[in-house]
């Protein structure tokens, strides 16, 4: 009762600063226009499936001056081709997703776009210059051949990926709690943050190479360092900046300190803790790669770092594919994670 009092308090204070704003967003009039872009343009969806219908033709009829496999590219971009007429027709019975769609559709159209001028510039007419600058083709091809080579790297680096940022998240929300909540523990480990918080995480490489065993752990404590300074630091910052008003009101329902911590500052930490997950995601990211590239004997990685050894850039460019979609796809998870825990906030901010 004590916490739902507090949240109804603080969802009120907010609601009273953002009101213009809520009522903004909820005027059919205003919102479509304002929260999407090109919210009832027809025209840019059908120019998104034209663009990628293009792709398709060109790719059929225009001759190869690069001999390569076509097949496994024609399948993908005819697959794309159905999934969006489907989703245009599923989308016109409900306008939420055809907003939705018409929002994503001059960025799909310059998807099209881009990936016409390439097969035009690359196995087309070969006026970029092997092996620079392969085609999508080749690189599609590519990864269709090392698909099982590719899968176990994937598998072998989401592992680490995960080992380690779960390892420097969750000691990073204890550390941050203990230099936001208590002084003495504030004193000791601010300055720690502070130095090693701005070394790059792959600079400790060769002490880390020389305390560990073998190149997992390695990676691991590289990944538990990038990850766990961001959430440390924002969950800190989001446990301080909590409004002294919260705890007067839990005090005088009755809180004790425990309370205090676990149902005041902690919630009102949250959102800074998600922004520090995101961040320490893109940091162990970077050097989960890095760390891959010495020493290692599977992973992405180690595959781009032998590919680049023979000059198999398509390779390189398929494992790097890999990585953007396995990164978009975490943020997308922690971001449903995120409209979960952070549900008090809807209709409140936008």
């Amino acid at each position: 009762m004590v916490f739902k009092n507090i949240m109804e308090m603080k969802v009120s204070e907010r609601q009273k600063s953002v009101r213009p704003l809520v009522a903004w967003y909820n005027d059919p009039k205003i919102a479509g226009d304002t929260v999407y872009w090109k919210p009832k343009s027809e025209v840019w969806i059908w120019a998104a499936i034209v663009s990628f219908a293009a792709v398709f033709v060109v790719n059929w009829f225009v001759p190869a001056a690069q001999p390569v496999n076509t097949a496994p590219y024609r399948v993908i971009i005819g697959a794309l081709v159905l999934a969006l007429v489907i989703y245009y027709i599923a989308a016109l019975k409900n306008p939420d997703q055809r907003k939705k769609l018409y929002h994503k559709a001059q960025f799909l159209f310059a998807c099209g776009t881009v990936l016409t001028l390439w097969d035009f510039l690359t196995s087309k007419s070969a006026l970029l210059p092997l092996p620079y600058f392969p085609s999508m083709v080749e690189i599609i091809n590519v990864m269709f051949q090392d698909r099982v080579l590719l899968l176990r790297s994937t598998l072998y680096s989401m592992r680490l990926f995960f080992a380690g940022l779960i390892t420097g998240t969750i000691l990073g929300l204890a550390t941050g709690i203990f230099i936001g909540w208590f002084r003495q523990w504030d004193y000791w480990l601010s300055p720690v943050i502070r130095v090693t918080g701005i070394i790059p995480a792959v600079a400790w490489l060769p002490i880390a190479l020389l305390i560990f065993p073998n190149s997992f752990t390695t990676g691991m404590f590289l990944i538990f360092i990038s990850s766990w300074f961001p959430v440390s630091s924002m969950m800190a910052s989001g446990i301080i900046s909590t409004q002294k008003s919260y705890f007067e009101a839990a005090r005088t329902l009755g809180a004790g300190n425990r309370f205090l911590l676990f149902h005041v500052a902690i919630p009102n930490a949250m959102p800074s803790v998600f922004t520090g997950v995101m961040t320490a995601c893109a940091f162990s990211f970077t050097t989960l790669i890095v760390s891959e590239m010495v020493g290692a004997k599977a992973g992405l990685g180690f595959y781009i770092n032998w590919a680049k050894g023979w000059g198999a850039y398509s390779k390189v460019y398929g494992a790097i594919i890999i990585i953007a979609v396995e990164f978009a796809l975490i943020l997308a998870l922690i971001n449903v994670v995120r409209r979960s825990v952070l549900r008090w906030q809807r209709g409140v901010i936008r």
